[in-house]
């Protein structure tokens, strides 16, 4: 049983490796395929506009919110500066009344004391001062005129107290009320601020949730944008390939060929077949974006024909001193000869005047089915072509 296991896999591993294909055909997506990737695109556009509508409409709630929100702001703080003047006042009236008050006590404590001495004395001012006098008439004279003074400086004293205090408690109640009616305006536009910021907070969380879903949106459209334009490239790439593999099955083209002479090239390779393919992928590339052709270039922006072979290479994973920038003759010393019958992916063309290495003027890398990938020249740019369309091939080809 085990050995029939073996037997069985062992087959079907030989029929996978003889199926596998020489090179990769390119994909040739239908016209269904490509109508429904445009079906898509054309959905995701939709939703895309209609997203950027619905932004810029919350965009403009947010605008007129932010400017409701900054004009509460500065009422707000035109508001605390109300409320730090009121307070001011009402601090400095307090002030005013205390220092009348204290004015006030001191002339009660002097007019008290007159009063008690004339009632312990008994009687009359008048009457008790000859009797404490010791120096004689000129002394009462004095002592009289010094108690009417007094007399008179605690009465005006206790007018001012009078007026003052009417004065002071009226600022004081008209400065406490201004207060406590700032304070009221500033708690209520404090509350007007808090709900303008929360509006317009709001708003902006909802800005920010519509922003990324457009985000979204937009790339979800260029996603189907690159799908269908690949989907088309494929069409158009596959197309091709059938127009060009048609043309070299009905193209003799062996006269192109010059005769075999026997020349050698390198005894083994330095390529993977795996960098092989990759180098192919990379020339296909630079052929579908139409690069220029430009003498001397090596990419990646231009190339000539030697330049794709270097640069399609290269980015295959060769480099210095494996693999270096040589002209199209060099190269083929610099490879090892295979067949045109036994031509792989990969593999490089030569193109002479005469049938010798040193008139070679011209190299393409091998796409399989009798194509090739070049840059053929500054009119043609790079182009995907018959291997025969050029005269002058030389009867075998270079692997890397």
């Amino acid at each position: 049983m085990k050995r029939n296991r073996l037997l069985v896999s062992a087959i079907v591993l030989g029929l996978l490796c003889s199926a596998t294909p020489s090179y990769a055909k390119t994909p040739k997506p239908t016209l269904a395929q490509i109508a429904a990737a445009k079906k898509a695109e054309a959905a995701k556009a939709e939703a895309a506009k209609a997203a950027a509508a619905k932004l810029a409409k919350a965009n403009q709630t947010l605008r007129g919110l932010t400017q409701i929100a900054n004009d509460a702001r500065a009422k707000y703080e035109q508001a605390l500066r109300e409320l730090a003047a009121a307070t001011k006042v009402a601090k400095a009236a307090a002030k005013h009344a205390q220092i009348t008050a204290a004015a006030v006590s001191a002339a009660h404590r002097t007019i008290g004391q007159l009063a008690t001495n004339a009632y312990i004395m008994g009687g009359g001012l008048n009457d008790l001062v000859p009797l404490l006098s010791s120096t004689g008439p000129q002394d009462l004279v004095d002592q009289l005129s010094t108690l009417s003074t007094l007399g008179a400086h605690n009465s005006t004293a206790l007018d001012r107290y009078k007026t003052a205090e009417v004065v002071a408690r009226q600022a004081k109640t008209e400065a406490d009320a201004a207060q406590s009616e700032q304070e009221k305006a500033t708690a209520r536009v404090a509350a007007a601020k808090k709900v303008a910021d929360s509006a317009r907070y709001a708003q902006q969380q909802e800005v920010n949730k519509l922003q990324a879903v457009q985000d979204d949106l937009m790339k979800q459209l260029a996603s189907a944008k690159k799908f269908r334009t690949t989907l088309e490239q494929q069409r158009q790439l596959a197309l091709l390939e059938e127009a060009q593999a048609k043309k070299a099955t009905q193209t003799p083209g062996q006269k192109k060929v010059w005769p075999d002479l026997g020349f050698k090239g390198r005894t083994w390779t330095r390529a993977t077949p795996a960098q092989r393919l990759a180098a192919v992928a990379y020339a296909k590339k630079q052929v579908l974006a139409r690069k220029p052709y430009v003498w001397g270039a090596q990419g990646p922006n231009s190339y000539d024909c030697s330049g794709l072979v270097y640069a399609a290479y290269k980015s295959a994973g060769l480099g210095y001193p494996n693999w270096d920038r040589l002209n199209a003759a060099l190269y083929s010393v610099a490879t090892m000869h295979v067949k045109l019958t036994e031509l792989q992916p990969g593999d490089l063309l030569f193109y002479a005047y005469k049938n010798s290495i040193s008139t070679i003027h011209h190299i393409t890398i091998y796409a399989g089915g009798g194509m090739m990938w070049e840059a053929n020249s500054r009119s043609r740019g790079l182009i995907y072509s018959n291997m025969y369309s050029i005269n002058g091939l030389m009867p075998w080809g270079g692997r890397v």
